[in-house]
């Protein structure tokens, strides 16, 4: 019986689903938005609201246990100096976990992140949602008719007021 068990199982094992969630959430860190389905949106939120916390402790600890989660590693081979800066400042995910996104939010008690839902894809009909942080003032993309059936992206034509 599965009583008191609310876990997403998401149609994966247990070392595959918190993988991908750690994944999930390093991409979010990185790019500070993600589109992904529904389901896995809503198993991602609480895992970033937990590093977020864990992020606004600032701890060494906290910084570990954040590594930890999020399997972050350092650069796989030995860079140079200008690359060594340049992997820290756009990949390095508990840095900018810690010196860019946890500040942001010191004062905030929570809700983070934020679960926008999109149209359906088109392959499998699955509920697609973009997750991203409550702070970013990115406007979530418009969804042309076309869009929705084709599954192409194209341009909205600008409207022409009528005097």
């Amino acid at each position: 019986m599965r009583h008191l068990k609310r876990t997403a199982k998401l149609g994966r094992t247990f070392e595959h689903r918190n993988a991908m969630l750690a994944n999930l959430v390093c991409s979010l860190i990185k790019h500070k938005r993600i589109t992904t389905t529904l389901a896995k949106a809503k198993a991602a939120r609480p895992v970033a609201e937990k590093i977020v916390t864990l992020g606004k402790a600032g701890t060494i600890h906290a910084r570990r246990l954040v590594a930890a989660r999020l399997h972050a590693r350092g650069p796989a081979e030995q860079l140079s100096k200008e690359k060594r800066k340049k992997w820290r400042s756009e990949e390095d995910v508990v840095r900018i976990l810690f010196d860019e996104i946890a500040p942001a939010f010191k004062e905030r008690n929570g809700g983070y992140t934020r679960i926008v839902r999109l149209n359906q894809r088109q392959g499998d009909a699955a509920q697609r949602a973009i997750l991203e942080w409550v702070d970013t003032v990115i406007a979530p993309p418009a969804v042309t008719p076309a869009e929705s059936t084709t599954g192409e992206a194209k341009p909205a034509e600008p409207k022409e007021e009528s005097k």
